[in-house]
């Protein structure tokens, strides 16, 4: 009996099942808060392969792996009004595979996803860059989703996003939102950030920065008084500034820098860390960029931002070993699961013992009581 991908992901629909990993010559297998587990099926046929694409693939695309092949595509399967989900199909050792990452079909807000909710301040911004940043399967497009749904019910602006491919579906609340997906509506990022300031934009989401290019345009759209939005793959918020920077030929970078202090508003960075119920929460660092900030970042006194980040003084920036910490003190996560996931452990090890210096205001107690 060929395995069915649409019923499959209708019974993984509702448990918290983040991605599907279909392989010729394997049983499916799921991950499910942050763990693979192996599904207890028959291994994935030819047969199986081809049913799933006629199901979830484009028609060209179907068409063109039945008549030639192909090596590697990122598409939207969508199953109307239970969820979304982004595709990639490519080969190993020459055999395909399928993966697919559950989208919710509607863009959860800020206080849903157990963020902080000092974040949705960020929504009341008019201009400047705004980067989110974390490991692969972090909910960064998921977090910036929420951010551009607040504005969404609560502005009338016009909003351009340009992705790849299109994940979040927004429908038009306040705002009129204009959707633009990487090879079908835009050849690049950096093209499509170019011709929307065209369009009347007052917001722009671009998926990702991954070259000058891109970085080039977000800068000029945020510097023309634009709010950008974008995801770079970085490991901390301090670290964001230098994988900007060093984007740019050496000759230019403290001009570039010079750019970026003056564009930048925010960095969030965050994980999803395993908790003891067996769910999974997200731990945030956020970078709020003041004159102190930015005078720093000019100097390139990186040490002296993350102790502004470490004191937390008016919880408009923080750390991520205090969002760990404040997550161990209210019983959220172990601190076997704490240490693991602190970038600076001993730090969170002095948090832990008692004997650090700085102070981590429980910015999330609203939340997870």
């Amino acid at each position: 009996m060929a395995f069915d991908i649409k019923e499959f992901l209708l019974k993984i629909a509702k448990k918290n099942i983040s991605d599907v990993h279909i392989t010729l010559g394997k049983p499916p297998a799921v991950r499910k808060s942050g763990v693979i587990i192996k599904v207890n099926l028959p291994p994935i046929s030819q047969e199986d392969i081809t049913e799933i694409l006629k199901e979830i693939a484009p028609g060209d695309f179907y068409q063109h792996y039945a008549d030639y092949g192909c090596q590697n595509l990122d598409f939207t399967y969508v199953i109307e009004n239970v969820s979304r989900f982004r595709a990639n199909y490519s080969l190993n050792f020459g055999n395909p595979r399928i993966t697919l990452r559950t989208i919710p079909y509607e863009p959860l807000l800020v206080n849903d996803l157990k963020l902080p909710p000092v974040l949705n301040s960020l929504t009341k911004l008019n201009n400047g860059i705004i980067f989110l940043t974390g490991p692969t399967g972090s909910g960064k497009s998921t977090t910036i989703a929420a951010l551009i749904e607040t504005i969404n019910r609560e502005k009338a602006k016009h909003i351009i996003t340009i992705e790849d491919p299109i994940e979040f579906i927004f429908r038009d609340k306040k705002s009129l939102i204009t959707q633009k997906s990487l090879g079908v509506d835009i050849e690049s990022f950096a093209l499509g950030v170019k011709f929307a300031m065209r369009q009347d934009p007052d917001i722009i989401l671009v998926g990702e920065i991954r070259d000058r290019d891109t970085m080039e345009s977000a800068l000029a759209a945020a510097e023309t008084g634009h709010l950008v939005l974008s995801t770079i793959h970085s490991n901390s918020a301090i670290n964001t500034i230098d994988r900007v920077v060093n984007l740019f030929d050496e000759q230019i970078r403290s001009f570039m820098l010079e750019r970026l202090a003056n564009s930048l508003r925010a960095v969030i960075a965050q994980k999803l860390i395993p908790t003891v119920d067996g769910g999974r929460l997200p731990a945030v660092e956020l970078l709020s960029v003041t004159s102190t900030v930015k005078d720093y970042m000019n100097k390139k006194n990186y040490d002296e931002i993350y102790e502004l980040m470490r004191k937390n003084e008016t919880n408009e920036m923080f750390t991520l070993n205090s969002s760990l910490y404040n997550m161990l003190k209210s019983g959220k996560i172990t601190n076997e699961i704490a240490l693991e996931y602190s970038d600076e452990k001993v730090e969170l090890q002095q948090m832990m013992s008692g004997s650090y210096r700085g102070t981590a205001k429980n910015y999330m107690d609203t939340f997870m009581e």
